[in-house]
């Protein structure tokens, strides 16, 4: 790929919030970071982005469609995730653009191998390749299921104002703060320490 490969964190637990965090806040990724997200989350193969890699040069329209399409659901689903933590329903206006993900894409969940753990399976929507559409389809599936748990679904963001990451609150007590203790987390802990050490020096 032409654009140096992103750092992605995956810290959403959840494919539609990764997709919401890793692309960044505002919907203006590139062609070639909407594939490296699709290969790094296992939606597609090294050898299907190969071969998508070229369609901007070789279907132009189809391909900004898609990312039109890709940026739409972005958009979307941030917009969803803010108004739950909010408290509010996810606004109808957001969710056509996953509805019309969803409305347009046939597939089946299917038992699919763990790459990094080859005795474990899990289950895996499976779209049928017509089109270029079904490349969004497992990230708007996600993004629906957790609009429709609504005020049950554990959604957070981190705690810390500068970062601003969805997360999928999956720890025992439903009590996580951060988006990571190693990115967030330890960073708070210290910058505490410092203000403490600080104002005994003064006192």
């Amino acid at each position: 790929m032409s654009d140096p490969a992103p750092h992605f964190s995956f810290l959403g637990g959840r494919l539609a919030l990764d997709f919401a965090n890793d692309l960044g806040p505002s919907p203006d990724f590139s062609w070639d970071e909407l594939l490296h997200f699709l290969l790094a989350t296992e939606v597609i193969s090294a050898e299907r982005s190969a071969q998508l890699l070229s369609l901007p040069d070789g279907d132009p329209h189809s391909a900004s469609t898609l990312l039109v399409k890709a940026r739409r659901l972005h958009n979307a689903l941030q917009l969803s995730f803010a108004a739950m933590l909010r408290g509010d329903l996810a606004p109808r206006a957001a969710v056509e653009p996953i509805n019309e993900v969803l409305r347009i894409t046939e597939g089946h969940d299917e038992l699919i191998s763990n790459s990094s753990n080859h005795s474990a399976w899990r289950v895996e929507f499976v779209a049928r390749e017509d089109g270029l559409d079904w490349l969004l389809a497992a990230i708007a599936r996600s993004g629906a299921e957790i609009i429709a748990e609504g005020s049950a679904a554990p959604l957070r963001m981190c705690s810390n104002p500068a970062c601003g990451l969805f997360f999928y609150d999956t720890s025992r007590t439903h009590r996580r703060r951060w988006c990571s203790m190693a990115r967030c987390g330890n960073r708070h802990k210290v910058a505490a320490f410092s203000r403490r050490h600080a104002a005994a020096g003064r006192a």
